[in-house]
């Protein structure tokens, strides 16, 4: 799909990559480095999921998702350096957005074609000057195709559940190490084998293993491939 024609000339940077391989962090600072808007699309996902939960929707109901979907009103907020607060129908929901809940949700919920059709256009509306950074899984093959700029991020499973189980913690959350390693597996597994939008790297992206890496060395590699950075 070609972009819109009012959008050509602005930069996109695509970070794709499974739970917990840093896309979300990663994102976040390369976009603030830059000035750039950013996309947590994988936020939009658990916002139908937690809106489902709320209205005991069934997740095998296609057409309830799908109006969720369309109605569901998800909106960020950002407050000085951190995590973008994300208010689902007016109800800040950033904590339960982050529960195993609600990622296996949206990983059910992803699946599903007529949901994805409804949150394309919501995906591309944050495409907006001076540039954009999308993190996902599947930015950089379906919603921003066009971007010239494309990362895949990887890590291994165990080193992921490790990240899941601080940042889980971190929130006073109860987890187990070794639930989470097998969500995360499952979920990996579901991601990669949908019919819709599998999980896997744009032809033309760059992938970068996160595994033992510092943060910071992951941010540089990312905004080295950039030859705007360069204007910063």
């Amino acid at each position: 799909m070609s972009a819109e024609p009012h959008t050509e000339s602005i930069p996109i940077l695509t970070i794709d990559g499974p739970s917990g391989s840093g896309k979300g962090t990663i994102s976040r600072a390369v976009a603030q480095r830059l000035g750039w808007h950013y996309l947590d699309s994988g936020a939009l996902y658990r916002a139908i999921g937690v809106a489902a939960g709320w209205a005991d929707a069934d997740l095998s109901d296609h057409s309830a998702l799908m109006r969720l979907a369309f109605g569901t009103r998800i909106e960020f907020q950002t407050h000085g350096e951190g995590e973008p607060r994300v208010i689902v129908d007016g109800i800040d929901a950033t904590d339960e957005l982050r529960t195993e809940t609600a990622g296996a949700a949206a990983s059910a919920i992803a699946a599903i074609p007529e949901v994805r059709a409804a949150l394309f256009e919501k995906q591309r509306a944050f495409l907006q000057p001076p540039g954009l950074v999308a993190d996902g899984r599947d930015m950089g093959t379906v919603i921003f195709p066009e971007a010239r700029y494309k990362v895949f991020l990887t890590a291994s499973a165990v080193e992921r559940a490790e990240r899941r189980y601080k940042q889980l913690k971190d929130k006073g959350l109860e987890v187990r190490m070794a639930d989470l390693l097998r969500e995360i597996q499952a979920r990996d597994a579901r991601d990669a084998q949908r019919a819709v939008a599998p999980l896997k790297p744009a032809p033309d992206a760059i992938t970068m293993d996160t595994t033992a890496v510092p943060i910071d060395a992951v941010v540089n590699r990312v905004l080295a491939l950039l030859p705007v950075q360069s204007s910063l």
